[in-house]
């Protein structure tokens, strides 16, 4: 039985991972978070059926999966395209993400092992070393892979499952803050204290410390705004 939305209208369930349509939507999905596809841009269907060699049916399924993701829209008549995202409303969703976030780093400090810790304490060794080399492309990674293993750690699915929407819904905004400059040496310090606190299995202290890095993410967005610079 088709699903309902709060209003009764049925809607067609996602498709899974591992169909042809959930391979042809996780693989366009990594191509847009990637930079192959810009905010935008037109996606046709017959060029996206034959890179990713997929039938046209399922790779219409997949833009349907992606406009409920809130990466790609669909215009009657106009067919489907990037979705871009304005820095008001890439404000917005980080704020979102603050709470969700500060959340999961509170329950990961609760659940946090010991192995766990350790790797917590290599990453943000590694992400002090590639600012210190100015390997700024090298800390964008480990960042993306430090908020990965807190969410794991956490293990909360529901938030991971919002956060990871919301994450590439801003995926061209944060290549912009990336480029600003000071950003990692403003981030660096943000990033081991939410280290420390969930290594030291303080809840509230892992918490407020995310909460603080957002806003300054929140607070750096504004900086671009500010500065006039052009939407992704």
């Amino acid at each position: 039985m088709p699903a309902e939305d709060d209003g009764g209208t049925a809607r067609r369930a996602p498709a899974k991972s591992g169909s042809a349509a959930g391979n042809a939507r996780d693989a366009l999905r990594e191509a847009i978070l990637a930079g192959a596809y810009l905010p935008g841009e037109r996606l046709v269907e017959a060029q996206l059926s034959e890179r990713f060699q997929a039938s046209r049916f399922n790779v219409r399924i997949a833009l349907q999966d992606l406009a409920g993701e809130g990466l790609v829209e669909i215009q009657r008549n106009r067919g489907a395209q990037v979705r871009k995202v304005s820095l008001d409303e890439a404000i917005e969703i980080t704020e979102v993400r603050m709470v969700l976030e500060g959340l999961v780093a509170a329950r990961a400090a609760t659940l946090v092992t010991a192995e766990q810790a350790s790797e917590l304490d290599e990453i943000g060794l590694l992400m002090r070393r590639a600012v210190t080399a100015g390997e700024y492309r090298r800390y964008s990674d480990l960042n993306q892979r430090l908020h990965a293993l807190i969410r794991a750690i956490a293990g909360h699915r529901t938030a991971d499952g919002i956060i990871e929407t919301l994450r590439g819904q801003l995926v061209r905004h944060q290549f912009m803050l990336s480029l600003l400059p000071g950003r990692p040496q403003v981030s660096l310090p943000q990033h081991e204290a939410v280290i420390a606190a969930i290594r030291d299995r303080d809840p509230k202290a892992a918490e407020d410390a995310m909460r603080e890095h957002i806003a300054s993410v929140i607070e750096a967005l504004r900086s671009i705004d500010a500065l006039g610079a052009p939407a992704p």
